[in-house]
């Protein structure tokens, strides 16, 4: 694929990661019937927030991680986005049924840029 790219990320936990590392992190696993959208977001922060402040205390490993991954730019222009709090809070809609197709646009690999623990936001809160 040629041409711009935009910076993506994905909050997930540890099941959902184990899948990504079993597709040798070049494609998300298929939505569970009870997600029927995919939802990448647009900046890192939203991303550290969901996966610090949900993931970990709402997943049972109470691990969450922060993905990053590109996709063609072209390609987003076709995809609903969605603000869904403050303005930082910028989401992607991804149908589940079209995410084999949005798999195909990742550019690279899919990297884990961050991890959260139960206990980090524990430190967090007393420190």
């Amino acid at each position: 694929m040629s041409g711009p790219v935009t910076t993506l990320y994905h909050p997930v936990g540890a099941s959902e990661l184990r899948l990504i590392e079993a597709l040798q992190f070049r494609a998300f696993p298929p939505r569970l019937p009870e997600q029927p959208i995919f939802y990448p977001v647009l900046n890192e922060e939203y991303a550290i927030q969901i996966a610090r402040d949900w993931n970990t205390r709402f997943n049972n490993d109470g691990v969450g991680y922060v993905t990053r991954f590109a996709v063609g730019a072209a390609y987003l222009a076709r995809s609903e986005r969605r603000i869904v709090g403050a303005n930082m809070h910028e989401e992607l809609w991804i149908p589940a049924e079209r995410l084999a197709e949005f798999n195909l646009m990742i550019v690279g690999k899919i990297e884990v840029i961050h991890t959260y623990t139960k206990n980090d936001v524990l430190s967090e809160t007393v420190g």
